[in-house]
């Protein structure tokens, strides 16, 4: 596909979710069909390999085997989509950014060197050379607040001035502050914020989310943020129970018992029961336990049923 601009990133990305058999291989039969049913539900985008795709314990060939998988079925079916060349290593980067170019996604998302923090001129070097390896795929810069460096808005300006192909970013957010800060040092950039502040995000001037709310019902999610473009106060209203389920019933599984996003995310998807990806992370990480899922599905229904009431498709799961 052609490169995208920051304007045309845009929305509701789903996060392709990596399911993992019980020998720790990767059920690419399964992923196949997770694929079609995120077309089948007309997002605005697909991506891989984010946190919750656990790019960070994949082989090179298995990073391949997933983007070409991925570019062969959104260019056949039109579908917008990036691939995620992240990797720890600077090296192993800069070689999958070169390799994922070659399959012509919209963009490629990319995070800072995360083994010792970088300074700015660090950071300005590394992402030059990705700029160039990308050409003329754009990057986007995945910052999370787990980063060891975090970019300030005035530290995006920086980038943009060293003429770094940057067309978006995934952070954390802010308050409304930071949102004014963002859009003075970088009104260029496509601005995404996680999925459970979309709205409040949208009416600050963030653009879309690379998103756990995709993550429990994709078509749901977009119909979410649809709405927030005709009818903000509803979307709003309807954030407070998204909110309310993630902060109750979700979060507790990070902050007190140890679990990471991924094993959230993967929760999430189960409890959306759109797709058979399963719990399980890759050793050594541990997913939760499936029997949450029946506990925690209705609790989400009663507490997001105005999120669920946008999709007549709550039923859709493929056999994988």
């Amino acid at each position: 596909m052609k490169p995208l601009n920051a304007s045309d990133i845009r929305g509701n990305w789903a996060t392709l979710l990596i399911p993992i058999n019980n020998d720790d291989s990767i059920n690419y039969k399964a992923l196949s069909a997770e694929i079609d049913t995120l077309v089948a539900m007309q997002v605005d985008g697909i991506y891989s390999n984010g946190t919750a795709g656990e790019f960070y314990n994949q082989t090179e060939e298995e990073f391949d085997a997933i983007s070409r998988l991925l570019a062969g079925k959104c260019n056949a079916a039109g579908m917008p989509f990036q691939i995620g060349a992240s990797h720890t290593s600077p090296v192993m980067a800069r070689e999958r950014v070169k390799r994922a170019a070659a399959l012509q996604p919209g963009a490629i998302q990319v995070i800072l060197p995360d083994w010792s923090s970088p300074s700015m001129p660090e950071v300005i070097n590394y992402l030059k050379v990705l700029t160039e390896e990308a050409a003329p795929v754009p990057l986007v810069l995945y910052n999370p607040p787990h980063a060891k460096k975090r970019l300030s808005p005035e530290e995006f300006f920086q980038l943009k001035e060293a003429g770094i192909n940057l067309v978006g970013c995934k952070t954390a957010g802010g308050d409304a502050h930071w949102y004014i800060a963002m859009k003075k040092w970088a009104p260029e950039l496509s601005l995404f914020v996680p999925g459970h502040h979309l709205a409040t995000g949208v009416s600050l001037g963030a653009h879309g989310a690379y998103s756990n709310v995709a993550c429990i019902h994709p078509a749901a999610a977009q119909q979410w943020y649809n709405l927030m473009l005709t009818d903000l106060p509803k979307a709003l209203q309807i954030e407070k129970g998204i909110q309310l389920f993630m902060s109750q019933y979700i979060q507790p599984f990070i902050s007190t018992r140890g679990y990471s996003n991924q094993a959230a995310d993967k929760l999430l998807a189960a409890i959306g029961g759109w797709a058979n990806v399963g719990t399980r992370l890759r050793w050594p990480y541990n997913g939760i336990d499936e029997r949450e899922v029946n506990i925690l599905r209705p609790v989400a229904h009663e507490l997001m049923e105005a999120f669920f009431s946008l999709t007549n498709e709550l039923t859709l799961c493929k056999e994988l």
